[in-house]
């Protein structure tokens, strides 16, 4: 490109000096991004890390230019190979997009137009950055660019649409969409934050095979200090639109200097599982026989099996065992993590356990009454004692009601107690929950992520259920929200008795949250028994696999 200059080696391929950024105009203007300092090497892996509203998803789209509303670059430089992109006019910058920057963004079914094949969309990048020219050419790059991202069988892939694609396939377009023009910086912003350990070892192992060979720099945006252990070469940390640390990966996580970072580091399961352990004796978990004979199971699962039909073109029909004879127990004031892959049949457990979906055959005992054979209105009351917490708590509260009327809607349905009683629960389930009574009269959309899920919880809580069943339900928090969920939950079910069934794809979290866990494997479970015992000795190579590909276990924490 021109315009572009020679530079020494030494000399960074990014470099960005107090960098401010403002949303807002005139005198509503307020500044998110203060003074940020950043520089990325040839051939070097920078992870920006911190929570949610630090300022690093907005550091990275300044770079590129693509500032959501009114966001604007009011102050600092950002050089590329010498070039001020925050002088270069609109055409230019577009050209610099792709071809020197490619850019990999968070949500890929967000980012990827659902109505347009995934084919159509790597072309629309081949062309959109001159890699090709006809018709076959762009659809001979089209192929290539997912078959270089480990996209199996591109060639016919390149017909389908993203519903078609799974989580990491999804994600693995995006990657190719990224580097198709061999950009000299690739921007990963929460590239894998939605994707099972395992899978997401698999893309980032992919991509740093893919930079390697091309020599590509990466700024890597993640709230995972373990990934970013793993991955990165120098660690930034933000803070409220400042950094506060940066340095070598090594350096900054067994030796934080900033309380910032210490409180990160000391919250990351990731990092912490190992450090958070109870001994078998303190958790009362000595052996799984001891904690399932300790008490009678609350909840008691026996081969439970669901089939769907899936059809097969025409008026044809086979039938799909996604859940296959799977039996667990959970006794009282406990909790069981049900964890695999995508597609291992988890969530269709909970749906069953929570009589949303009917079971094909077997039995799901709650308190030695089977749920599988209650009418419609026995199902109504099992629910008051059974309630479920979900992943996307933006998702499950309706976004034109008040929180007040959101946590009181259980108590409305089954009729408990008068307007007077319901306002006051109210106010009690906020107040169990850490959030002001305030709240009540405000709405979803004016709430963080971590405020919306205590509200989910507290809205779980309101009939006083002594079963929750939690789908997923802090993985898509940052690590700080998630640290202080997992000790409310933890100090709820100490106060209240209450017993989880913990649905997740986070082996970090099970480690630090749960009492028992049961990995199922393609609808059946392959092992289970105490947390501590399968994790000291998992017998099963897929058990083994999952716990490896936790990040962040070859780094040694110092002692804070």
């Amino acid at each position: 490109m021109s315009g572009m200059k020679d530079t020494t080696m030494n000399e960074p391929l990014l470099r960005i000096r107090g960098l401010k950024v403002a949303f807002g105009t005139g005198k509503k203007q307020r500044e998110v991004v203060h003074g940020v300092d950043l520089d990325v090497h040839r051939g070097e892996t920078v992870a920006i890390v911190g929570e949610s509203g630090s300022g690093k998803s907005t550091t990275a789209t300044a770079i590129i230019d693509l500032l959501p509303g009114t966001g604007e670059v009011t102050a600092g430089s950002i050089q590329l190979d010498g070039v001020e992109l925050t002088q270069v006019g609109r055409r230019e910058m577009e050209s610099i997009r792709g071809r020197r920057i490619g850019y990999v963004p968070q949500d890929p079914m967000s980012n990827l137009n659902p109505v347009w094949s995934i084919g159509f969309q790597v072309k629309e990048a081949v062309r959109a950055n001159g890699l090709a020219t006809g018709r076959k050419e762009v659809e001979k790059r089209a192929i290539e660019v997912l078959q270089q991202a480990g996209l199996a069988d591109a060639e016919r892939r390149l017909h389908q649409f993203p519903h078609q694609f799974s989580g990491g396939m999804r994600q693995r377009a995006l990657i190719g969409i990224g580097l198709a023009a061999d950009p000299a910086l690739l921007i990963a912003d929460e590239p894998t934050s939605a994707l099972d350990v395992t899978v997401q070892r698999v893309i980032l192992d992919h991509l740093a095979s893919l930079t390697r060979e091309k020599g590509t720099s990466v700024l890597f945006i993640t709230h995972d200090l373990g990934l970013a252990a793993d991955r990165a070469d120098t660690i930034v940390v933000m803070s409220q639109g400042e950094v506060v640390e940066s340095g070598p990966s090594r350096e900054i996580l067994q030796n934080p200097q900033h309380p910032y970072t210490q409180r990160l580091v000391a919250a990351a399961p990731s990092l912490a599982s190992q450090r958070i352990q109870a001994t078998a004796e303190d958790r009362g978990v000595a052996t799984t026989t001891e904690v399932l004979h300790t008490a009678a199971p609350v909840v008691e699962v026996r081969d439970l099996v669901k089939e769907y039909k899936i059809r097969r073109g025409g008026f044809r029909s086979e039938p799909f065992r996604a859940v296959d004879a799977v039996s667990f127990q959970i006794p009282k004031g406990k909790t069981l993590a049900l964890v695999g892959e995508s597609g291992s049949g988890k969530s269709t457990v909970a749906k069953m356990v929570l009589q949303l979906e009917p079971a094909t055959s077997g039995q799901i005992l709650i308190d030695g009454t089977d749920a599988t054979t209650l009418s419609s209105r026995e199902v109504f009351d099992l629910r008051g004692r059974m309630q479920p917490v979900f992943q996307d708590p933006y998702g499950s509260l309706d976004p034109l009601r008040s929180i007040g009327a959101l946590i009181s809607e259980p108590l409305n349905v089954h009729k408990v107690g008068d307007t007077a009683s319901r306002r006051e629960r109210v106010f009690e389930l906020l107040e169990q929950v850490a959030l002001p009574r305030e709240l009540a009269w405000r709405y979803p959309n004016e709430l963080s992520g971590g405020q919306r899920q205590r509200v989910a919880i507290a809205r779980a809580l309101a009939l006083k259920p002594d079963i929750v069943v939690l789908d997923e339900a802090v993985s898509a928090l940052d690590v700080l929200v998630q640290d202080q969920i997992l000790k409310l939950l933890a100090e709820l079910q100490g106060e209240l008795g209450l017993t989880y069934l913990f649905i997740t794809h986070d082996l970090a979290v099970v480690r630090v949250a749960a009492d028992l866990v049961c990995v199922m494997e393609q609808g059946r479970v392959v092992e289970q028994g105490a947390v501590d015992t399968i994790f000291a000795d998992p017998k099963q190579e897929y058990t083994r696999r999952l716990l490896e590909a936790i990040p962040g276990q070859t780094m040694e924490i110092g002692s804070r």
